[in-house]
């Protein structure tokens, strides 16, 4: 499940510039980590029920749900060709 061994020539398939690849790789994790947050949030929302704020759902062994790590899904989608980017030029 963890992150393995990405040869550099996979990297360079996708980006131009090293640099670059890590920091889109990075924005796409960042987004990743907010839809999971934004789902979580939009589930526990509708299973709220009225009035009931004195109750705390505690995640049992038998309830946690083991998910990939958001950096991992990232590299994955990059490499995959499934991150769109675009270089903002700044001009002086």
């Amino acid at each position: 499940m963890g992150l393995k061994t990405i040869p550099f020539r996979g990297i360079e398939e996708q980006a131009d510039n090293m640099y670059e690849a890590v920091v889109v790789m990075s924005g796409q994790a960042k987004a990743e980590l907010h839809e999971r947050l934004l789902d979580k949030a939009i589930q526990e929302h509708q299973e709220e029920e009225v009035d009931v704020f004195d109750e705390i759902n505690e995640i049992t062994p038998d309830t946690y749900e083991e998910k990939e790590k958001v950096t991992t899904v990232a590299v994955e989608k990059f490499l995959n060709g499934d991150v769109n980017w675009r270089k903002i030029s700044i001009e002086k």
